[in-house]
């Protein structure tokens, strides 16, 4: 499931003292030769003492020589190519990194990145501000557009919106385990409680996927890791020239960007964690999923719940039980029977999963349930079957969340320990367990070396004060996580949205919540340690006969 992922082994020599960066303004492309010139003697430098030094040194002095490259190219916006979708005033270059920073002068690759201008005054411009989505494995490339969004239009005054694809995503050096559509097979079946032969039949499949990714990634597989994340996220800072970087990251992206201000502090300006994963190296990662697959129960049952209250919308129970009933009639007659022939017991799993990230798809999904079991199949197939057309883009990013995971950090290696700790979850917490476990399982059979998660830890006073947001009842990336992050960067302070269980929560619908992080991210202010909000209004129900009479939010996701 996506929503969490690290990597291994550094050495508090890893941290780099403050690169004698010249600002770029990120560079359209103007001359940047007196800095190459600059830059020159100290690469050759820097790639002999890399090569001299140990791995941890190695790398620390190919990311300085990396982003000093970068400092001096800059990068080149310019029209967004067709694929990427991005009108104008939204414009598209590329960062040039190393595959493996212990080697700055082998192999490069280029990672895409977008922007669109600061809305404001010259003279109110702050900077550069960039954002990744979590994952592993999404694409911020999309996320300027935002800009034009009420709940951001301040924070686009004041700053240059700027989306990436990190490494192995989209046109970022693309990483793909298996072939697109076989990975888009439906219908397909997801009990709750597998039998011995279903079992062996998804070891056979993680099997085939892992070996997918060996053949597929070759030499690269192993560089997809949380570390290099960070490491290329340096040089998207140099290459933006910014000497210090405003960063946002959600889910995922707070690990990596935890594992960033570990590594460069004093590179740091603002930095903000949405929905932050548990760095506790002990929960990286296969800890982590169990936990989720648990937090996933609490939240099922939160969506149950909404549902029994609105029963004079939906007839579906007036009980979070009855509910759950109506569920599984539903999930036992398409495992017989799926609808359009594409929607069956996993297409219906993957679907209500996402209600239990955002209650933005609560009203739709309760609406599809209640049509479908009245004999309207048409809103079920609408919102579960999948499609086509998304099948690269899915698949790719199922290979970047997998071999990210698989390389940050040691798995269990005996399928008995996975069936003895599923089998006992899944008697408390049945909604995502399985389905959570089959996701992580090509873990198991890796080809690549594991890493050891570093202790993300910042010491007292090494950085500026920093944001983190949460919400208490995020099954994806639970509150626990949140409060350890908070003990391991000193000056950090906590933003909670009660009671509520949104993942993701900044630019959201919590005008308190935006408040903290327009004010942060705009004059550095934060409450003197924690503050909380109360939760966002629940969702509106919609009834498929009322719904064209109702505004419609599409959730970001």
């Amino acid at each position: 499931m996506r929503a969490v992922a690290l990597y291994g082994a550094v050495a508090g020599s890893l941290v780099l003292s403050t690169l004698a960066v010249s600002s770029a303004s990120g560079v359209d492309g103007h001359d940047a030769s007196a800095r190459a010139r600059g830059a020159a003697a100290a690469e050759l430098r820097d790639v002999v003492a890399a090569q001299a030094g140990d791995t941890a040194t190695a790398e620390a002095r190919g990311t300085a020589l990396a982003a000093r490259r970068a400092a001096a190219a800059g990068i080149r916006f310019g029209a967004c190519p067709d694929e990427e979708q991005l009108p104008s005033p939204i414009t598209c270059g590329t960062v040039r990194v190393p595959l493996d920073y212990a080697h700055p002068g082998g192999k490069q690759i280029d990672l895409t990145v977008s922007r669109v201008r600061a809305g404001g005054a010259p003279e109110e411009r702050q900077g550069a501000f960039v954002y990744n989505p979590g994952g592993p494995g999404a694409s911020s490339m999309a996320f300027p557009f935002v800009a034009e969004l009420a709940e951001w239009k301040g924070i686009a005054q004041a700053y240059d919106v700027v989306g990436y694809a990190p490494r192995g995503v989209g046109r970022s050096a693309p990483l793909s385990c298996q072939d697109p559509a076989d990975f888009a097979k439906a219908p397909t079946q997801s009990p709750v409680h597998p039998s011995e032969s279903y079992k062996m039949e998804r070891i056979a499949q993680a099997k085939a996927y892992a070996r997918g990714c060996a053949r597929n990634g070759g030499e690269r597989l192993r560089h997809y890791t949380s570390l290099n994340n960070a490491r290329d996220l340096e040089v998207l800072r140099a290459a933006l020239g910014e000497r210090k970087l405003t960063f946002m990251g959600a889910s995922y992206g707070t690990y990596f960007g935890a594992l960033y201000a570990s590594m460069f502090p004093s590179h740091v300006r603002r930095m903000v964690f949405d929905s932050a994963v548990n760095p506790d190296p002990r929960q990286i990662w296969y800890r982590s999923n169990l936990d989720q697959s648990l937090a996933f129960e609490s939240r099922w049952e939160d969506f149950r719940t909404w549902v029994a209250k609105h029963d004079d919308v939906y007839h579906l129970g007036t009980t979070a039980d009855e509910v759950g009933d109506s569920y599984e009639r539903v999930r036992a007659r398409l495992a017989h029977e799926p609808a359009g022939g594409k929607v069956g017991p996993a297409q219906l799993q993957a679907a209500f999963l996402r209600a239990g990230y955002y209650d933005d798809y609560w009203a739709m999904r309760a609406t599809a349930l209640s049509e479908y079991l009245k004999g309207n199949p048409r809103p079920l197939i609408s919102q579960a079957a999948p499609h086509p057309e998304a099948a690269w883009d899915d698949e790719n990013g199922n290979a970047v969340y997998t071999a990210v995971q698989c390389n940050d950090a040691p798995w269990p290696t005996d399928w008995k320990v996975w069936d003895r700790d599923n089998t006992q979850i899944a008697q408390v917490a049945p909604f995502e367990t399985w389905d959570n476990a089959w996701m992580n399982l090509p873990c198991a059979y890796w080809s690549e070396p594991r890493q050891e998660p570093v202790d993300v830890r910042v010491a007292k006073g090494a950085l500026p004060p920093t944001l983190i947001l949460a919400a208490e009842r995020d099954a994806a990336t639970p509150y626990q996580g949140a409060l350890e992050l908070q003990k391991r960067l000193p000056g950090s302070v906590l933003v909670t949205e009660r009671d509520a269980g949104t993942h993701g929560i900044g630019g959201g619908s919590n005008a308190c919540v935006n408040k903290h992080l327009e004010d942060y991210l705009l004059t550095g202010r934060t409450p003197v340690r924690r503050a909380s909000c109360a939760p966002h209004p629940e969702p509106n129900p919609v009834s498929l006969d009322r719904r064209a009479a109702l505004p419609e939010r599409v959730p970001v996701v």
